[in-house]
């Protein structure tokens, strides 16, 4: 009994203890402030902790962060890694420069600092609950844009969940991890990790090993899943990984799924190796869940080259073949440094001469020789490699679905792995005669009896055929993966009502879940909509040669029987009319997504848009005019999307927006500049003068259309049916207005001034909109000119008036302020689509119309 009573005291102790930890805690230095040796900082949940501490049986002490909640004190980043203060003199505090600095109070010297070359006006350093320590200005919000300096980005031996390993393209930043030298001194050793390629070349990032100079061990690159040489680590019930690739960064990084889990990737220069270690609570150790290297397979380049490493064979060393070992004496010795030549030479100058053979399960080659792009398919990735003589090799760099995109090799092919049960396909290019053999031993072990078999196949087939040649003929030239439909009805619960996401113009949309646990979005086009199976097509064709950060992705789609669904990449934060008009739609049955101005009533929770404060929008109207950018500028095809609108733009899980819906979007060659049609297809309120009144198309149109949303995000409120009570502008004349008068800042919405924000970007984001909805054309910048005018402060020239200045005018109305006809407006198409209308009108007379105002249209819904 007393034993028992014993122990419950100890734990009641052990419970206040960390009661009055959490209670008493600080997790943050502003100046005049400072703490000593002994002194520590805690996040605000009490996850991790920052302060003093002394390794192994050394005398120094360092400054780092650890789990404040285990008991097994795990240093996850340190400070002052190769200069150590001797004693208890040290002291952390904020300078008059506003930098985070370590000092030795014995000889007031500098030991460590954060080094910031911004200032800020008020410097506050806090330890988050991410474990990440960061210097920022209070008067700025808590995102990482707003970081002056933090831990993440000077990493030690730990990878924690949420840092990014890899590049910021945009300042030179290299993020990598070093091995600690010993477990005495953090200083770092020998052995490091990060991503090697380079941007100028496009070769395809690797993460890779190194040991002093020396290549160690490769991780690989991303195929979309996972690190090609490190199936280990890859999509499981407790953590998901990421990689980013884009103009900007290239990093890779993972998320816990189960906050309760502490899980962490380790450097160990003993060992010499990249662990992922989990913490065990039951057992109070952290256990190994994976290593590499996990074998001799894994060490860099162990086979030489044109070689396969295949770890249950004996010898564990095999030339690919079609290659032959340069020196056999060596190789029967098991001496492989020198690798494998070429059995046949290659013939790439004559036409026909070449092919490839197809190998499976593989850690594809070194990427250091390599070159991609994510955007082609694998034919066209053959072809690539076809034409060039010193492209040796090539596969999707996305193995997801059906594969997508290209990474093709050059010269020798470096460090290649068997996989028993994982690994991807690589096609290697061989001269004729090898194919010839390779196709001599298929065709001689291949039974007589099966040409009778296959002759009475093909009347069977031929009945099949006539059965399925109209739905062969819909996917044809598609060029995308294509799903079956059992496994997208599967995927979402047999179209099930509680996995609808919202309603568009041709048919609902459906959240999913593969086998494999990846979330989809999956667009049904309603079986009544005959004009949506044509935008359905049109937007098949063209997404699927675009891939961009800011650019939904299309992973795939089925057409069979009478279901028409394209299948894409789920964006869990729906739309960003969602977040900027401040509604959460409730009392109206059966939607997520109806025109605001319909049911303004049901908006009842403006909480939603709180969430996105100024820093935020401000990365998101960059995210959109970078995808505009990409499709008008730098895409294979040049884009015009046509319908650009607050609904039309998707958030991820980060916030980052994706223009979707290309059912509208039209191509351009490269010499034309516009295009006209008869038929006027968008929505009220983003559509350019010259496209509404004259069916004129160019990329000044999608400019407009730009500009009218950067407007909407700035103001909270639509374009279509904005109302004031002092005028009866139009949202754009009404910014326009305020510009003039020197008062652009009485645009932005309430929320975002109720968030810290920074003025002066504000009010150039404003300038920026209004020169994208200039009344003509030729006066709008390009979206790359728009991109560098968002990023730098280079002086904007002055808006002219923009178009649609005034609220339209009732065409029964009497008063109009001219009297001017449209008579090109009188028989043209106007497809209106809106939520989940679809309506077509005829302009009978814009004779009553503003000359700048909305076209007039006579709406018949009932049509």
């Amino acid at each position: 009994m007393e034993i028992v009573f014993a122990s419950m005291l100890k734990n009641i102790l052990v419970i206040l203890s960390l009661l009055q930890r959490v209670f008493s805690a600080v997790d943050s230095i502003r100046p005049f402030q400072s703490f000593s040796d002994g002194g520590t900082l805690v996040s605000l949940e009490g996850s991790f902790e920052l302060g003093f501490f002394t390794p192994g049986n050394s005398n120094s002490r360092y400054v780092g962060i650890w789990y404040a909640n285990i008991p097994v004190k795990t240093v996850v980043w340190v400070a002052n890694r190769c200069n150590p203060i001797n004693g208890s003199s040290g002291l952390l505090t904020i300078n008059s420069t506003g930098n985070l600095v370590l000092m030795d109070h014995n000889n007031k010297s500098v030991v460590w600092s954060t080094s910031s070359s911004k200032q800020a006006k008020k410097p506050i350093v806090q330890l988050l609950d991410s474990g990440n320590l960061v210097l920022r200005d209070e008067e700025d919000g808590n995102s990482e844009t707003n970081y002056l300096w933090q831990s993440f980005d000077d990493p030690s031996d730990t990878l924690l969940p949420n840092m990014k390993l890899g590049w910021d393209l945009r300042t030179g930043l290299n993020r990598r991890l070093s091995a600690w030298k010993n477990w005495e001194d953090p200083c770092p050793g020998d052995f490091t990790c990060g991503f090697e390629f380079d941007p100028q070349l496009h070769t395809y990032p690797d993460m890779q090993m190194v040991k002093g100079t020396t290549r160690f061990t490769r991780a690989g690159p991303w195929n979309g899943l996972y690190l090609s040489g490190f199936p280990a680590i890859k999509p499981n019930p407790l953590y998901s990984y990421d990689f980013v690739y884009t103009e900007d960064e290239v990093y890779y990084t993972y998320k816990l799924k189960n906050n309760s889990v502490i899980s962490i990737m380790v450097m160990n220069q003993t060992t010499s190796s990249h662990q992922r270690l989990t913490w065990i609570d039951a057992d109070e150790t952290w256990r190994t869940y994976a290593s590499l290297p996990s074998d001799e397979c894994d060490k860099y380049n162990v086979c030489g080259a044109n070689a396969n490493c295949m770890i249950y064979e004996s010898p564990m060393c095999q030339c690919l073949k079609g290659f032959k070992p340069k020196s056999q004496e060596k190789w029967n010795s098991m001496d492989w440094s020198e690798g494998c030549v070429r059995s046949s030479p290659l013939n790439c100058l004559e036409k026909d001469k070449d092919g490839f053979i197809k190998f499976s399960g593989l850690k594809v080659p070194d990427t250091k020789r390599s070159w991609v792009n994510k955007s082609m398919n694998l034919k066209e990735c053959r072809a690539k490699c076809l034409s060039d003589c010193s492209c040796m090799a090539y596969t999707n760099s996305d193995i997801r679905g059906q594969g997508s995109g290209c990474v093709i090799w050059f010269g020798d092919l470096i460090d290649i792995r068997q996989f028993s049960d994982a690994g991807q396909v690589l096609f290697i290019r061989m001269s004729r005669s090898e194919l010839g053999k390779t196709n001599n031993k298929i065709r001689a072990v291949i039974p007589v009896a099966v040409i009778g078999g296959v002759s009475g196949m093909l009347l069977l087939g031929y009945f099949i055929c006539r059965r399925g040649s109209k739905e062969r003929n819909q996917v044809e030239d598609l060029e995308v993966p294509l799903f079956n439909l059992s496994t997208i009805t599967t995927a979402t619960q047999n179209f099930s009502m509680d996995n609808k996401l919202g309603e568009g113009g041709f048919g609902p949309v459906y959240r999913g879940r593969l086998e494999d646990g990846q979330e989809i979005a999956v667009k049904r086009l309603s079986i009544s909509s005959g004009q949506g199976e044509k935008e359905l097509k049109n937007e098949v064709k063209l997404i699927a040669k675009l891939q961009h950060r800011n650019l939904v992705k299309l992973l795939g789609c089925c057409i069979q029987a009478e279901e028409k669904l394209l299948v894409y990449e789920y964006m869990p934060n729906k739309s960003l009319d969602y977040f900027i008009f401040v509604g959460i739609r409730v009392g109206v049955p059966n939607t997520t997504r109806y025109d605001i101005d319909d049911f303004e009533n049901t908006l009842i929770d403006p909480k939603q848009g709180k969430l996105l404060g100024w820093s935020k929008c401000f990365q998101i109207i960059c995210g959109i005019a970078r995808g505009l950018q990409y499709l008008h500028q730098d895409s294979r095809l040049r884009v015009i999307h046509r319908d650009l609108k607050a609904s039309n733009v998707l958030l991820d899980s980060e916030l980052i927006p994706k223009i979707s819906d290309f059912g509208l979007a039209r191509t351009f060659g490269g010499d034309q500049s516009e295009e006209k049609t008869n038929r006027v297809i968008g929505t009220y309120g983003y559509m350019a003068p010259e496209y509404a009144f004259h069916g004129l198309f160019s990329t000044k149109s999608d400019v407009f259309s730009f500009g009218t949303l950067v407007l909407e995000i700035i103001s909270g409120k639509k374009s279509r049916g904005f109302h004031h009570e002092n005028h009866d502008l139009t949202l754009i004349g009404h910014a326009w207005t305020l510009h003039k008068e020197g008062n652009s800042f009485g645009l932005l919405d309430k929320h975002l001034r109720e968030s810290h924000h920074n003025l002066k970007q504000v009010l150039r984001c404003i300038h920026i909109g209004l020169l994208c909805v200039q009344q003509f054309p030729v006066d709008r910048p390009s979206m790359s000119s728009v991109v560098v005018m968002l990023v730098s402060e280079s002086e904007l020239p002055q808006p002219k008036q923009p178009g649609y200045f005034t609220e339209m005018v009732s065409a029964k109305g009497e008063n109009s302020s001219t009297k001017q006809k449209s008579s090109s407006m009188r028989d043209m198409s106007i497809t209106i689509l809106e939520a989940r209308f679809t309506t077509k009108a005829t302009v009978h007379d814009a004779k009553a119309c503003h000359v700048l105002a909305w076209p007039c249209v006579e709406l018949d819904l009932a049509s």
